[in-house]
């Protein structure tokens, strides 16, 4: 299941359970794209909350979308427990003009307010 929530008028959140597939990173990935229309740069919010499992798929999307779009990201927040997406949102970072920053699920508040800032 994905819910999609809206903190802000460019900024995107959803919050993942169930598997993380082909359908759903194209459903991200899409929603993401038809944002980057509107705005020349966005806030990102992402949460795993119990996603059942990744396909390799997923992954790769997962890395490779957001460096093609590297200037058009302002904030991301990555809320998962699973030290691995933390080190590729880390890897990411590196990349992309605006910052990522990874939080706990206890701390998801925190990365609500701080992905809502302008």
């Amino acid at each position: 299941m994905v819910l999609d929530y809206d903190l802000a008028d460019n900024t995107i959140a959803y919050v993942f359970d169930g598997p993380m597939d082909a359908t759903t990173i194209e459903a991200l990935r899409h929603q993401i794209e038809r944002k980057l229309e509107i705005h020349n740069r966005i806030n990102v919010y992402l949460e795993d909350r119990g996603v059942e499992y990744f396909t390799l798929y997923s992954v790769i999307v997962g890395i490779i979308f957001p460096l093609q779009h590297h200037k058009r990201f302002n904030r991301v927040a990555m809320v998962t427990d699973r030290s691995w997406i933390h080190l590729l949102s880390a890897i990411n970072n590196q990349f992309i003009s605006g910052e990522i920053r990874n939080y706990t699920s206890e701390k998801r508040v925190e990365a609500m307010q701080w992905v809502s800032k302008s």
